[in-house]
């Protein structure tokens, strides 16, 4: 019986024809501490058939970096009287903190629309959660306005040509992460393409983590926040009498 089973696992493997996909990162651990500038990740990997040759097809290679997601709200300024105000707004329950996508081609070469919906492979077809219901036109423009206000902060962007493949069996990419970045856990999925259909595709995970005096800081603000508060009102009145002093003196 043992045998009848390991005979039809073989059978089930070698019939198995589509490739595996095997990512890695360059830097798993990214610490944020004092003068952190930002960082660049570099993301590579091999793609083979399942017998570990190298993959008979040709195909693409997309890459979607996403960090933590968080509950955003999005407001939308109108011009009353002369003065810009709040207008209508739009809560979005789980918005990705960072969103980077590359690819070797531009999408619309490598799959349909259909495709890069469902995988989310550009800042066109990102996927938000509105809390309650929402005019889909309504949402389609305030899912603009979020990608265009984070894509001029460094956090939402994509690459049509930047990943780079050598002879259909290696790949890599590059992509920077900003001084801005959230902490958290941030996943790196990666997609082989072949003729509009994804073939195989394999996550990998980034850390990022505020190590130092930043740490200190962050964990005292979430377990001890009424003091936290305190203390920041504290030091921001006590530096305010500083400042008036120093200036009277002048």
């Amino acid at each position: 019986m043992k045998r009848l089973f390991l005979l039809v696992a073989l059978l089930m493997l070698s019939a198995q024809r589509d490739p595996i996909l095997v990512p890695e990162v360059s830097q798993d651990d990214v610490q944020v501490q004092q003068g952190f500038t930002g960082t660049e990740l570099l993301l590579f990997g091999v793609i083979l058939d399942p017998t570990g040759a190298r993959a008979g097809e040709d195909y693409d290679i997309v890459v979607v970096l996403k960090g933590p997601t968080e509950p955003i709200t999005v407001r939308e300024k109108a011009r009353v009287g002369g003065i810009w105000v709040n207008a209508d707004s739009t809560a979005f329950q789980s918005a990705p903190s960072f969103f980077a996508v590359a690819s070797s081609r531009p999408i619309e070469e490598i799959v349909d629309e259909r495709t890069a919906a469902i995988y989310e492979l550009g800042l066109g077809y990102l996927q938000l959660s509105p809390t309650g219901a929402i005019d889909p036109e309504e949402q389609t423009r305030f899912t603009a306005g979020l990608v265009d206000l984070r894509s001029r902060q460094g956090l939402y962007k994509e690459d049509p040509s930047g990943v780079q493949i050598s002879e259909q069996v290696l790949y890599q990419v590059r992509i920077s992460l900003p001084s801005n970045v959230q902490t958290g856990t941030y996943t790196a999925e990666t997609f082989a393409i072949t003729r509009g259909r994804v073939i195989a595709s394999a996550i990998a995970e980034v850390e990022v983590r505020k190590v130092g005096f930043e740490r200190f800081v962050e964990v005292f603000s979430e377990r001890q926040s009424l003091f936290y508060g305190f203390l920041a009102v504290f030091l921001s009145v006590g530096m305010g009498w500083v400042a008036g002093r120093l200036f009277a003196l002048i």
